[in-house]
């Protein structure tokens, strides 16, 4: 087990806390970590519920509605070009649906990732225009794609680029580019399907607007109607939800979720054992997106596609299925990987760098893979999936590190790559393989050298673990939508006697604790891939932990999500 550094954040003063009022002491105490640090812009992160910019804000938006309007009323082939992630297979699902209601003659295409790969093709765009295609509207990708925006509209097509990931050195020559990092747009932090979203809103108003005066027809859709498929990509592809305008549109979308009124997320929310009610942002990022997302890692998007337009629960029951199917199937894979790389590198497991590549790996799951590994072992590392000629491979690293500077300084053995300082992937010809491990092996030891690894888990707050009670649940269940950018809150308890250690779960690798508390019950602890610690269990201990409540068999109580735990410090 790697042991972690623990930062408690400093501790406001009592006088600081009254401030907030009826506000909890702890909650305010994370409010104030997280720079939510006046009463005022505490209770506006903790009670807005409505919050929109307007969406003709984003640059060329009007250009876009404009032309899609015209689409519409030529009853042209529209055709919504997506990702085979959950943001771009929610983002294609939710435009489809909107467009589909406005009259237009709209169909949906996501490239296989395996044939085709990630964003737009030119083959595709191609095929499309023979198929009677004149309006491409792309979704959650297309905004590094400047040749194939070439190539596309020299077939005839018109191609209306919509994203969110990071602008090039130049623009794709789109008829419109709809993009929220663009200037202009005040939150640049929208995942592909908000960016969807927004299109679909700026197109009810325009309806609204240009309906013949005195005519009271109802709206062809409601846009609330939409939010259930914005908070699952969102939450999927992990956008920031301390930005408001995200915030807003996952809590009012888990809002539609728990409604349980979309067939195919009823159906998928049945095969993932979530209670309608009961979704919150870990029920997406745990449950629903890992089961949308096996459809594009092992088969086709398009499953989850169909799932999230199905008709009727009868329709999606086969779709939730298949994807539940797909996801058993995705853990045991990525187990199996994960198996044959611990394999390979354990003779090796002091290198600053992992970097294991086998033909049998899917590429489907590679980047999973390499989150696991850097998470284990806190160290920068690249799983490749090998093809006959060129292989491709995912990298994923630690702050320490930026893989992708190190990947820009081999830039000559690679044929492409791309991505961020902690996630990137490249394609290299496979008699660079060698080279390129070399190299990465040697940047890492050059910029690792010196440090001490270990990765650092941050505490909001030191509690008595006597106090604990619902009512403290109850104020923390104010900052959901947790995810990133906020977190569910990470307490401290110190000096805790154990009454009682035992495993649990598959290899035993699971910690089950009952902690005293002098004067209440015991405090029971779940520590996920902490069982390690059950041979080693010192008597007295500190844990970091997340408080929630476990309901089992009709009985609700008090639980420690255990982080870590470490032997207790002498004060």
């Amino acid at each position: 087990m790697l042991p972690k550094r623990w930062s408690v954040a400093t501790q406001a003063t009592p006088d600081y806390l009254r401030r907030f009022g009826k506000i909890h002491p702890v909650l305010a105490q994370v409010l104030i970590n997280r720079g939510f640090d006046h009463p005022v812009k505490a209770e506006s992160f903790l009670y807005v519920k409505d919050f929109s910019h307007n969406p003709f804000d984003m640059p060329d938006m009007a250009k876009a509605v404009g032309r899609i309007r015209q689409a519409i009323k030529a009853k042209e082939l529209i055709i919504i070009y997506g990702d085979f992630d959950a943001d771009g297979v929610t983002s294609t699902a939710l435009l489809t649906k909107a467009l589909g209601a406005l009259g237009a003659n709209v169909r949906p295409y996501i490239p296989h990732r395996v044939d085709e790969g990630y964003g737009l093709n030119s083959p595709a765009l191609e095929d499309l225009a023979k198929q009677g295609a004149k309006l491409i509207i792309t979704v959650d990708c297309g905004i590094r794609s400047i040749e194939e925006v070439e190539d596309g509209k020299r077939v005839g097509l018109d191609i209306i680029i919509t994203d969110h990931h990071s602008l090039g050195a130049e623009l794709p020559d789109a008829y419109a580019v709809v993009n929220c990092k663009r200037e202009g747009y005040p939150e640049p932090m929208l995942a592909g399907v908000g960016v969807a979203f927004k299109l679909a809103q700026a197109l009810l108003m325009a309806h609204r607007r240009n309906r013949r005066r005195g005519q009271k027809d109802e709206d062809p859709f409601e846009v609330s109607d939409l939010l259930d498929l914005v908070a699952l990509g969102t939450v999927a592809d992990m956008m920031p939800l301390h930005h408001a305008e995200n915030r807003v549109l996952v809590r009012r979308g888990l809002e539609i979720i728990n409604q349980a009124q979309r067939p195919g997320l009823s159906a998928l929310m049945d095969v993932a054992g979530i209670e309608p009610g009961k979704a919150d942002s870990t029920s997406i990022g745990f449950g629903l997106g890992p089961r949308i997302n096996a459809a594009g890692r092992l088969d086709n998007a398009m499953i989850a596609y169909n799932l999230l337009s199905a008709p009727s629960l009868e329709r999606a029951q086969p779709f939730a299925q298949k994807l539940q199917d797909l996801n058993v199937k995705r853990q045991d894979v990525t187990h199996d990987a994960q198996q044959t790389i611990l394999e390979q590198i354990d003779e090796d497991n002091d290198l600053p760098l992992i970097f294991a590549a086998h033909e049998g790996f899917l590429p489907g799951i590679v980047g999973l893979v390499a989150g696991r590994l850097t998470q284990e072992f806190f160290r920068p590392a690249v799983v490749m999936e090998c093809g006959e000629t060129e292989s491709r491979a995912s990298c994923r690293s630690i702050p320490q590190f930026d893989i992708t500077n190190a990947l820009d300084q081999c830039a000559d053995l690679l044929i492409r790559h791309g991505g961020h300082a902690l996630a990137a992937g490249f394609t290299v010809a496979n008699e660079n393989i060698n080279a390129l491990r070399d190299r990465l092996t040697e940047l890492a030891q050059e910029t690792l050298a010196g440090q001490t690894l270990i990765p650092t888990l941050e505490i909001d707050a030191e509690v008595d673990v006597s106090q604990l009670d619902e009512a403290l649940i109850d104020a923390l269940d104010l900052l959901q939508p947790c995810g990133i950018g906020n977190s569910v809150p990470v307490l401290m308890a110190r000096n805790l006697t154990v009454v009682e250690s035992r495993t649990v779960g598959r290899d035993n690798s699971h910690l089950k604790l009952k902690l005293a508390r002098p004067g209440h019950p015991p405090l029971d602890g779940i520590g996920f891939g902490l069982g390690a610690w059950d041979g080693q269990m010192p008597e007295c201990i500190d844990i970091a932990f997340n408080l929630e409540i476990n309901e089992w068999n009709g009985r609700r109580n008090l639980q420690a999500n255990l982080q870590d735990i470490r032997p207790a410090e002498v004060r």
